[in-house]
């Protein structure tokens, strides 16, 4: 029988893993509730997105197993505020990207990664989606750079609603199960 290992992060109020600490397996819409500032992390088991602004907004940034002593290790340019457990997902990877908002304008179909939405699909932006199958990350610059957006299977018909007004999408990642 294969164990189920728990999905944890632990977050620390200091660097380096010091001062208190709040142990999350699940969502967190508010880390002020716990810790009055969070500036290390340590990632036993799973993936998670960090947020440095409560309710999941703000910068994101995506972390997988590992110790992260200083949140400015990963670009975070603030503490921690949020976090969002990601789902394992085992299966079909479907996401449908249009270049306007709504569902509107030209459209593609992705089922696996791709380093230049604009260079393969010849759209001038991304401006909504629908994720059908399993969890993506998509990022302002071809190949997965700039600042990321998490997207869960769910419509979006436009990105200025999740917080990425005038942030032009340009490469997209399917999140694996090896976190």
């Amino acid at each position: 029988l294969m164990q189920i290992r728990q999905t944890i992060i632990i977050f620390y109020e200091d660097r380096n893993f010091q001062g208190r600490s709040y142990e999350c397996m699940s969502d967190c819409s508010d880390m002020s509730s716990y810790l009055s500032r969070c500036n290390s992390c340590r990632v036993e088991n799973g993936c998670f997105m960090v947020y440095d602004r409560p309710n999941y907004m703000g910068n994101q940034y995506f972390l997988r197993r590992g110790e992260y002593s200083d949140y400015m290790s990963f670009g975070m340019s603030d503490s921690i505020r949020s976090c969002r457990l990601i789902p394992q997902h085992r299966g079909s990877y479907r996401m449908r990207i249009y270049e306007r908002e709504n569902f509107q304008g030209p459209n593609h179909e992705l089922m696996d990664d791709c380093d230049n939405i604009m260079d393969r699909y010849s759209l001038s932006d991304c401006q909504s989606c629908n994720v059908i199958d399993g969890h993506w990350l998509m990022y302002e610059q071809p190949h997965y750079r700039g600042r990321m957006v998490y997207l869960r299977p769910g419509e979006y018909r436009s990105m200025r609603d999740i917080g990425y007004s005038g942030m032009r999408l340009s490469s997209a990642r399917r999140i694996m199960d090896s976190c």
